[in-house]
């Protein structure tokens, strides 16, 4: 029940005698947000998989109790999801925290033909955007940190994925659209190596153009639906993260 803050590999193995010191942000969750006090304990996870436990030494400082030996160790999954999404004019956060809950492993925001938001100052996004990762793993408890790509046009993306993955794209009103559901019972158990990705592609709310859509016809990816109604991008993003996960867990017999 102890609360859990993430702190990066490198700055875990860089502390001298495991004595972590805090940024203000991580000294101000501590003290103000969880109440806790000097002396008390807190769990530590890296992000990649690892928990320890940990001591406040006061306000500033941290000690890990034996960072050769981790409380738990989770292996990654030997089947990653991957959630690939325009961004939408508003709710991309709440897409970022609600996929971690869920289980995504791989987030990757796409820039596409018809998108309402222009992003400007991208650099400081990113960086919001992976405060909210931390913060979204510290309280669901997740050991594993989804990994959060580089924004990039969806027709760079797609070469990049379209040889090594599996790919769907979620559409609404395309005839002969699979359920993501049954698209994803059709992978074969043993087609699904170490490390590859199952993807679901969620697009803008202005619907995909007509250039994406020969794109995807050429490249030969599987249209899917998420629902019979038209969902917001936000929506959309959601339920095709449940549906990724419920498939992983009964895929794999996760329990």
């Amino acid at each position: 029940e102890l609360p859990r803050l993430i702190i990066s590999n490198n700055r875990l193995k860089s502390s001298p005698e495991n004595i972590l010191k805090l940024t203000k942000n991580e000294s101000h969750y501590l003290y103000k947000v969880l109440r806790r006090s000097t002396n008390e304990e807190i769990f530590i996870t890296d992000g990649q998989g690892s928990l320890w436990q940990a001591k406040i030494l006061n306000s500033d400082f941290i000690k890990v109790l034996d960072f050769e030996k981790p409380f738990l160790y989770q292996e990654p999954k030997s089947c990653l999801l991957g959630l690939a999404t325009s961004i939408p004019k508003n709710g991309f956060e709440d897409i970022l925290k609600m996929s971690t809950e869920i289980g995504i492993d791989i987030i990757q925001p796409l820039i596409t033909d018809r998108q309402i938001k222009r992003l400007k100052n991208l650099s400081v996004k990113e960086l919001r955007w992976d405060t909210i990762l931390n913060e979204s793993v510290e309280q669901c408890e997740r050991l594993w940190k989804p990994k959060l790509l580089k924004c990039l046009t969806i027709s760079n993306w797609i070469p990049t994925v379209i040889e090594k993955d599996f790919i769907s794209i979620s559409v609404t009103r395309i005839d002969n659209s699979k359920s993501l559901e049954n698209w994803l019972k059709e992978i074969e158990y043993s087609s699904i190596k170490e490390n590859k990705i199952v993807w679901n592609v969620i697009g803008p709310e202005g619907g995909w153009s007509h250039n994406e859509i020969t794109s995807f016809l050429e490249y030969k990816i599987q249209f899917v639906k998420l629902s019979d109604t038209i969902l917001r991008t936000p929506t959309a993003a959601i339920s095709a993260s449940f549906i990724l996960n419920q498939w992983r867990n009964e895929k794999f017999k996760v329990y």
